[in-house]
């Protein structure tokens, strides 16, 4: 398979899903879009200032990637000698095939079938003049045909409009051509872009050097792939946008992206199965943000509405904004998980252009507005040289606001106008009010237990250890906050161990790295938030609806005791719970053990087909005869069998466990899927400390402590990958296992590295059955 279109997957040690961004992008336009050359020479000019900011190979003249975006240049096409209708009343774009006559030829014919099946024909294919004398042999090796297509309604009649038959259309042939890139297909934009430095794209498009060629936009990206493989695909810009970042969560993002395509229906979409995967599978993190944003334009939101609900700006006390504009992100975070991570967002949908920066503001953006109508916003200043005279206003983009022009009426909207006429188009505050509970406000009136019977066969068959309860658990209740130690962990992996291990120990979280360094949680304490819903999305998100709000709020994601007896009993508003049990029989071994994951799995199928809103998988049936699954275990068979079969969003998983007590376990239940976790035996530890007089507190205290310490050990782990949410951190899957065997991960773990193979299922079962001996042997 050509490198132009895809990577290259897994090979060794590399894995695709490290593709990570660093990038310089810009963004020049008339205000009132007016069209010029001009406009496109200065956006190449930009391009070229920022080389610096563009990676390149051994081979110097390879470059990472670059482009431009413009709009359709009407005029120019016309001037090519192509009978195109009249100015938006066609698509055009680049496609790129690989270089072989017959396989060519064969693109074109499916290109044609595709748009027919749509209601359109192909008008013409141009051979898009190139010059490919200054690019590396890396580049040329890979070098595409590239082709413009130029497809018209054909009169064929259904009710969608030009943009979406398009991108109907470009989806047949990406999922028919697997080796073929539709750089883009859009009667508004239009790009340029290639395997290419920042200074060849001048040089090796000769369309560019045209001066016939015009547009009032020019957006221009110089791609810096940190650690990973150039393409031809994975230069940008993308279809609406160019991205200055990375997103950290995007193995998360994507998966809920497929798990939330059964709740994802549009009339102006049609049938969703041309459409789906909504994000295309083996591209940047960048590319699938692009796709996750063109699908919601597609679907009817408007470009600043999908741009706040991907990625939100942050609010809290000390960071307050209007109440009408904090019910529209509360509305919005119960429906899409942020796109987080470091990010500079410079965007267009050929009408409208603008810039906007991620909550932290990590990857500055700087704009200049002109006397004479123009605008650019730059990743850096001093990429064009601009008399100050000229100048109107200076300044930068603020973390979390957006600048939007609307070029057809050279309108500048500012984001407090943007964010007011988005927070004022449905009552969203009154939404929450009617429907949403907050945990901490609801009362029972029952007694909870907090001791367990059996207690010290509990205590062994999970796994604790009277070191670990002294240094960790005991800290955390008195101080509530983990202890220090030195850095580093020099302690062998699990699978090197004689000593049974928890199945938590077998992995380790990722970190952010290279252009981006993790962030402070103290630091940033005004965008990091532990704050999350608990509930089930089982209506269109696409309609918006009061429906969406019922969920249950929590502050932060570890439970009490009281918290689950109120969850398991809640009985109003529509929320219902069902208990699945998290144990299997010990008499039957490592089959046992398969055979209760998959009636888990199956169980919990169930559930969701009798509308119960909330799961809660439950290792309390722990017996003499009955051993726990491993709460991970558990935890991430269900959340991935739910994704499989289309059914994720449409209910909560709560994990109710004896064996979470460190910051790192709830970390990994939260990464695999869970909306929130009880540590039941915790508790009971913590009640026999200070039975034992161990702990000089009272038990509320204690318990308050742990819950604290756990909150802000959780908030110190996500910082490391660079993340500020714990709503973006869950489902992530931000770790790698050590010492798995592969056959392991692909049937619990999907998605999840593991170079270095080992422990299987039977090696997890013996382990669970050495504990459980410990607690219940004779």
């Amino acid at each position: 398979m050509a490198n132009y279109a895809f990577q290259i997957g897994e090979q060794g040690l590399y894995n695709s899903a490290y593709e990570h961004d660093a990038c310089g992008v810009g963004l020049y336009l008339n205000i009132k879009g007016k069209k010029s050359h001009q406009v496109i020479d200065d956006g190449l000019k930009i391009l070229e200032h920022m080389m610096h900011r563009g990676a390149e190979g051994a081979d110097v003249a390879t470059g990472d990637g670059a482009g431009i975006m413009i709009q359709v240049p009407h005029d120019f096409i016309v001037a090519q000698g192509i009978a195109v209708p009249t100015e938006g009343t066609y698509g055009t774009g680049l496609v790129f095939i690989p270089k072989n006559e017959k396989r060519v030829a064969e693109v074109i014919a499916e290109i044609k079938k595709s748009a027919e099946a749509e209601g359109l024909s192909l008008l013409a294919v141009r051979d898009v003049p190139v010059d490919n004398s200054m690019i590396g042999p890396g580049a040329k090796e890979e070098e595409p045909a590239i082709k413009q297509i130029f497809l018209v309604e054909s009169g064929k009649k259904n009710d969608f409009s030009l943009d979406v038959k398009l991108y109907r259309a470009r989806r047949r042939v990406e999922k028919n051509c697997t080796d073929v890139y539709v750089v883009s297909l859009s009667s508004k934009n239009m790009i340029y872009k290639g395997l290419l430095t920042s200074a060849q794209v001048r040089e090796y498009f000769l369309d560019l050097q045209d001066t016939r060629l015009t547009s009032g936009i020019s957006l221009v990206h110089s791609r810096f792939s940190t650690n990973t493989f150039p393409s031809w695909a994975l230069a940008q810009p993308f279809r609406l946008l160019g991205h200055n970042g990375e997103i950290n969560t995007i193995r998360g993002n994507r998966l809920w992206s497929v798990a939330r395509e059964s709740v994802l229906k549009s009339a102006k979409l049609g049938d969703e199965s041309v459409i789906n995967p909504v994000v295309q599978p083996d591209m940047s993190d960048s590319a699938s943000l692009d796709n996750m944003l063109e699908f919601f334009m597609m679907a009817g939101m408007s470009l600043p509405h999908a741009l706040a609900m991907l990625v939100p700006q942050s609010f809290n006390d000390k960071n307050p904004i209007s109440s009408e504009l904090k019910a529209f992100y509360e509305y919005h975070s119960i429906l899409m998980e942020p796109w987080d991570g470091p990010a500079a967002l410079l965007f267009s949908d050929g009408r409208y252009a603008g810039g906007m920066l991620d909550r932290n503001g990590l990857r500055p953006s700087r704009y200049t507005l002109t006397k004479d109508g123009m605008l650019m916003i730059a990743s850096e200043a001093g990429v064009l040289n601009i008399d100050a005279a000229n100048v109107v206003e200076k300044g930068r983009l603020q973390p979390g606001k957006i600048l939007i022009v609307d070029t057809k009426t050279g309108t500048i909207y500012r984001d407090n106008e943007v964010k007011e006429q988005l927070a004022a188009e449905f009552p969203y505050g009154e939404w929450l009010r009617k429907n949403r509970v907050h945990l901490e406000e609801i009362t029972s009136g029952r007694k909870v237990a907090i001791d367990v019977k059996n207690y010290a066969q509990l205590k062994n068959t999970f796994g604790y250890f009277d070191e670990e309860i002294q240094r960790i658990m005991v800290p955390m209740a008195n101080d509530g906050a983990e202890p220090t130690g030195s850095m580093g962990n020099d302690a062998p992996i699990a699978l090197f161990s004689e000593k049974p291990q928890l199945l938590f120990n077998y992995f380790r979280q990722q970190f952010a790295q290279v252009t981006n360094p993790p962030i402070d949680p103290i630091r940033e304490e005004l965008v990091m938030s532990l704050e999350g819903y608990i509930g089930a999305l089982d209506k269109n998100l696409l309609t918006p609806s009061e429906d969406h709000c019922k969920q249950v709020h929590t502050k932060q994601p570890v439970l009490t005791n009281r918290d689950m007896d109120i969850l398991r009993n809640i009985n109003y508003k529509g929320f219902r719970t069902k208990t699945l049990d998290m144990t299997f029989a010990v008499s039957e071994g490592k089959a046992g053990l398969e055979k209760g994951i998959a009636r888990l799995c199956k169980e919990a199928e169930q559930a969701v087909e009798e509308q119960f809103n909330y799961i809660i998988l439950s290792d309390k049936n722990v017996s003499e005869s009955n051993a726990p699954i491993p709460s991970l275990l558990a935890t991430a068979a269900v959340h991935h069998h739910l994704i499989a079969q289309h059914c994720r969003t449409k209910t909560a998983l709560i994990v109710e466990t004896g064996e979470a007590r460190e910051v790192m376990h709830f970390a990994l239940l939260l990464g695999y899927g869970a909306s929130a976790i009880n540590p039941y035996m915790a508790y009971a530890v913590l009640s026999q400390l200070i039975k034992e007089q161990a702990l000089s507190l009272d038990y509320a205290t204690a318990e308050k402590h742990f819950i604290k310490a756990v909150g802000k050990g959780l908030l110190k782990v996500i910082s490391k990958m660079g993340i500020s949410t714990i709503g973006s951190y869950r489902g992530a899957q931000l770790f790698e296992a050590l010492g798995l065997s592969q056959n392991l991960i692909d049937a619990y773990f999907v998605g999840t590295s593991s170079p270095i193979g080992g422990a299987d299922l039977e090696d997890i079962t013996n382990d669970v059955l050495r504990f459980h001996s410990a607690g219940f042997g004779k």
